[in-house]
């Protein structure tokens, strides 16, 4: 997912797209501890999405806050 892409969404969407990276690497974690994890690099991609999706969030605040 692409920052730019992440910005199109709506602050909506965005929190929907955040809780589905979350349990998405919760999901990754407990497979990585099973030792059923196929893609290990998976698990930083998605720590990534879920940053990018913060800071488009933090940027959505400042921007209301600055009105």
């Amino acid at each position: 997912m692409r920052a730019k892409e992440v910005r199109e969404l709506s602050a909506v969407e965005l929190q929907d797209k955040l809780n589905d990276l979350k349990a998405e690497l919760f999901n990754l974690r407990f497979q990585l501890a099973v030792n059923q994890l196929d893609n290990p690099m998976r698990i930083r991609a998605v720590k990534k999405d879920i940053a990018r999706v913060m800071t488009v969030m933090q940027e959505l605040d400042a921007k209301e806050g600055a009105r």
